[in-house]
């Protein structure tokens, strides 16, 4: 049995390019668990909460009950749902999971497979990030759900079947933007090299975005966690989105942020593709929060 291809393999909703990263959120959550507490139940009633808060700020931007993950995994091999009744899920509902005092945990194959070869964690959890997040938000998610990920497991994997990156991209992508951030100018550089300069992908590569220049953006580190996390977006005419969602008291996030609201991108040089309108479309659909602020004044 291979659980590599398992957890690459999640049977999930989609369609066009939507996001669903319901269940492998919640693998996520449960092999972090499990690397804490070796195996122990989780009550749903008791990581509802948990689980809700990953989905808010790691899923699409559409709710979806943490109950949903938490019945349907079972069906890819590597949950297990038990009542007072026996192993069995009792539904898809809230007030069904809570009422039958369900628990979840990962399939007992899998646990014994983790405790044989402890590495395969890791490995499994390297799968999940790579599928179906940018790795700009890897660590944060790996803090979120308890993950501790030796450093010789933080490093790409690919999973079955999957593409290669191309490593020319992030070079094609600066070059494009004259080495500066196509939201804030930015242009540090050490030397001759550029520093804390990166290529976005504006469609996740997770969800078969492409490593095309009009697929990418130049962006400082700070506006690339924004951009990833949707606190930033690009709207019609190649115009700065700025989520109402987001909550900067001091005088630097508003100057780093909100009042980016509405300013046309920097770039790219003349010559260079912008961004392709179906790439920033899925973005706006699938990675920003919520709606936009109004143009600064």
């Amino acid at each position: 049995m291979d659980w590599l291809e398992r957890a690459a393999k999640l049977r999930q909703w989609s369609r066009g390019g939507v996001r669903a990263p319901h269940k492998p959120l919640l693998l996520l959550y449960a092999l972090g668990r499990f690397q804490a507490d070796d195996g122990d139940e989780l009550p749903y009633g008791s990581v509802e909460a948990d689980l809700k808060r990953l989905l808010v700020e790691y899923g699409p931007p559409r709710g979806t009950s943490p109950a949903y993950p938490f019945h349907h995994l079972v069906s890819d091999g590597v949950w297990e749902v038990r009542t007072a009744h026996g192993v069995g899920s009792p539904g898809t509902g809230v007030r069904q999971l809570r009422d039958s005092l369900a628990t979840g945990r990962l399939a007992p194959d899998l646990q014994g497979a983790l405790r044989r070869e402890p590495s395969l964690l890791g490995r499994m959890a390297r799968v999940l990030l790579d599928l179906h997040f940018p790795a700009s938000l890897h660590q944060d998610l790996c803090d979120a759900v308890g993950l501790e990920l030796e450093p010789a497991e933080t490093g790409a994997l690919l999973a079955p079947e999957r593409r290669q990156r191309d490593r020319r991209m992030r070079e094609r992508v600066l070059t494009a933007y004259e080495y500066q951030c196509a939201f804030c100018g930015y242009d540090g550089m050490i030397d001759t090299t550029p520093v804390g300069l990166e290529a976005a992908h504006v469609r996740w590569w997770a969800f078969d975005g492409p490593d095309d220049v009009d697929n990418g953006l130049c962006l400082c580190s700070l506006h690339h966690k924004l951009f990833d996390k949707g606190v930033l977006g690009i709207g019609d005419g190649h115009r700065i989105l700025v989520s109402q969602q987001f909550v900067g008291r001091g005088q630097v996030a508003r100057e780093h942020v909100t009042a980016l609201a509405g300013r046309p991108l920097i770039g790219p040089q003349p010559g260079a593709r912008p961004v392709a309108v179906n790439h920033r479309s899925w973005h706006t659909s699938q990675v920003f929060r919520g709606s936009p602020r109004p143009a600064a004044a």
